[in-house]
């Protein structure tokens, strides 16, 4: 663990969050212009599953070289790269002359992301010692849904008022404010750990791509993943297509509703799963939960979705702090390894999770709603089995041998 004196180490791990909620910005913008950018750009229900799906693909393919980079750059200079370089294709995506250049540059925002969320996670859970780093990890995922938030509800206002391009354009420009700060406000430290060479990182880095644990985390999960990404992207298409009558703004408060609450349930998570819980318990109850009011989505009134959506939030927030607190306890993870078995899990829920958004929205196009949202239900739930072969210790339980957590 790096030393920082508490101040440093709050000033620092406060940078983070802030960088974290811009970067959230990023990704949901897009989401909350959909039909905006479906009219300016004449692109249709599935040409614009393919530009978030591109997203996804570019963040998923770089998970693991941003692992590797990390390791050898350390984890400030490789979340300082992706602020900049996430920032620069935000911006240009604001210029898109249509929808398969839109689709590009997302792909290369996608790559950007890949390279901050595992190096930015490491760099924040290093500040923090083994047995505290529950709430902290949920505070970080809390940023971003904030920034989901304000990306969803502000991308929604700018884009009615002045226009798709510019809700596009404010994130980029954000991203590039929260790298010039990011440098400014992040000590500059070395880790002794570091390979010496790329041969070494490599070598180093081998292994975890094997972890039978990091794989049963990622599938075991990426169900969910797909399904939460499609209830928070697509539900204002959703919305503009089968309830004509809802304002966009009423529509992108819905899902909006869902992103705020992870405030709450990602710290309540980490702290619960730091207190000798059962992890994949945790993982499988929220998940079964989820599924069902996933289901019923397409089934309710406006008056029934907000609470619905309120509880899908809180879930959200729960399941995914503990998916990130788990690769901390786990030995593929600790220390500069930590950013590696990150990236892993995340490359495959992503390359999952760009698959299940095209698939949406193509369900959706030819068979509807109804049976695009029970498909998102079937996913959240089909992969929770997995789950089972994850060996994972209790949190406070670290040192010891993995299988004295297991029932």
């Amino acid at each position: 663990m790096t030393e920082l004196d508490p101040s440093t180490r709050r000033a620092a791990a406060s940078t983070l969050v802030l960088a974290r909620m811009v970067y959230a910005f990023n990704w949901y913008n897009v989401g909350a212009v959909l039909p905006l950018l479906g009219r300016g750009l004449n692109a249709n229900t599935g040409q614009l599953g393919i530009v978030l799906g591109a997203f996804l693909v570019g963040a998923g393919i770089f998970q693991v070289p941003a692992g590797l980079i990390a390791m050898r750059w350390g984890y400030r200079n490789t979340s300082l790269f992706a602020l900049v370089l996430m920032g620069v294709f935000s911006l240009a995506s604001a210029f898109s002359p249509n929808w398969a250049i839109l689709a590009a540059l997302r792909f290369g925002a996608g790559a950007g992301a890949a390279f901050f969320f595992a190096p930015a996670l490491g760099l924040v859970s290093s500040y923090y010692a083994t047995g505290t780093r529950g709430p902290v990890i949920g505070i970080y995922n809390s940023g971003f849904s904030i920034g989901s938030g304000v990306g969803l509800f502000a991308g929604a206002l700018i884009g009615s008022l002045a226009g798709w391009p510019w809700a596009l354009a404010v994130g980029g420009v954000g991203l590039l404010l929260a790298a010039a700060g990011s440098a400014v406000a992040l000590p500059v430290l070395r880790s002794p750990d570091s390979p010496p060479d790329w041969r070494a990182t490599w070598r180093r880095g081998r292994p975890l791509l094997a972890s039978r644990n990091l794989w049963a985390l990622a599938l075991g999960l990426s169900g969910v993943w797909g399904a939460f990404y499609c209830a928070a992207q697509y539900f204002v298409q959703f919305a503009s297509a089968v309830h004509s009558d809802w304002p966009i703004a009423i529509a992108a408060g819905i899902p909006t509703a869902m992103i705020v609450t992870e405030i709450v349930g990602g710290p309540i998570g980490g702290w619960f799963a730091e207190r000798r819980a059962d992890m994949r318990r945790i993982l499988l109850l929220w998940g079964l939960a989820s599924g069902v009011g996933i289901l019923l989505i397409p089934f309710l009134p406006l008056a029934g979705l907000w609470p619905i959506f309120v509880f899908l939030g809180f879930a959200d927030g729960v399941m995914f702090a503990v998916l990130y607190l788990i690769p901390t306890y786990l030995p593929e993870g600790r220390a500069e390894n930590m950013a590696l078995a990150i990236g892993i899990v995340n490359s495959i829920q992503l390359f999952l999770g760009s698959l299940f958004a095209v698939l949406f929205a193509v369900i959706a196009g030819s068979a509807g709603y109804e049976i695009a949202w029970v498909f998102a239900a079937v996913l959240s739930v089909g992969f929770l089995p997995l789950l089972f072969w994850l060996n994972v210790p209790r949190s406070g339980a670290a040192d010891r041998p993995l299988g004295d957590s297991l029932p």
